[in-house]
């Protein structure tokens, strides 16, 4: 009982702390695929409502997509991470996201007791976008606007807002978005707290595999450079930096197969993933 009083403690500065500001969690990763994981996010994201703090869910979907992909026998490729996509690829990309994996995160934290509003970054044109350049990946975006009224309307009303990352284009072109990059843009926009990314890793790993609990901005760059931080790491980091820059206070890269990873992360002074700061 003592333990369960302290960690209860331990929380609460935290939650005093973020009483009333923005965090975007973007999940994806076995936090997505398994069943008992599915239910402890949507439970966690009900509580941060709870106590204060206004959550906004931006997703992926890759292994369904990929799934579906497979039983029409059209082949997925990827280019430094990216889908490549073209039209068909892109309209089975939109029906996974948008209907399927967004209506049943959105289910699952109504049934746990929240209130969840789903929306595809075309709704509303909350997501606008422009052809990625430089690789020929086809109907891939990047974010060039993002319309933070609407998820001000849906959060100041009580809901929390989850975003499937597809977007309307400039040129009247619907484009798929990765969802890092989305969370990231989104999460600059709105000015947030906080960027977290559920990966399936514990955090960054230093060259002997453990973890680095906090970096600065300025030290990213040389675990880049001397390959500390390689292969899939690298936008992820990226995208944290990005958004640092773009005045999120604080990024976390964190472990979505462990349950209740984000409340560990956030309410506990040791954490449990990797924080990326601004500063030097």
């Amino acid at each position: 009982m003592s333990e369960k009083i302290k960690t209860l403690l331990e929380a609460l500065p935290y939650i005093k702390r973020f009483a009333g500001s923005i965090f975007v969690v973007k999940y994806g990763g076995a936090a997505m695929e398994e069943e008992n994981l599915k239910k402890e996010f949507a439970k966690d994201m009900v509580l941060l409502k709870y106590v204060g703090i206004n959550p906004v869910v931006v997703h992926g979907g890759g292994p369904k997509i990929n799934k579906l992909l497979t039983d029409l026998n059209i082949p997925s490729n990827f280019i430094d991470g990216l889908r490549v996509t073209d039209e068909k690829t892109l309209e089975i990309a939109e029906m996974v996201l948008s209907g399927s994996v967004n209506k049943e995160i959105v289910k699952n934290i109504n049934d746990m007791g929240g209130k969840a509003i789903g929306l595809s970054g075309k709704d509303g044109r909350l997501l606008l976008a422009k052809k990625v350049k430089g690789k020929d990946i086809g109907l891939v975006g990047e974010i060039v606007g993002v319309d933070v009224s609407i998820i001000k309307d849906i959060i100041k009303h009580g809901y929390i807002p989850v975003i499937a990352p597809i977007a309307d284009g400039l040129d009247g072109k619907s484009y798929n978005i990765n969802a890092d990059t989305a969370a990231g843009s989104i999460a600059k926009a709105l000015s947030a707290e906080k960027l977290i990314l559920l990966t399936d890793v514990s955090g960054v790993l230093d060259k002997e595999e453990n973890l680095i609990s906090s970096l600065k901005k300025s030290e990213v760059e040389i675990l880049i450079k001397n390959k500390t931080v390689s292969g899939g790491m690298i936008p992820k980091v990226g995208c944290c930096v990005d958004a640092i820059e773009g005045g999120v206070e604080q990024t976390h890269i964190i472990d979505g197969r462990i349950p209740h990873a984000i409340l560990l992360e956030v309410f506990t002074d040791s954490g449990i993933g990797t924080q990326i700061t601004g500063g030097s």
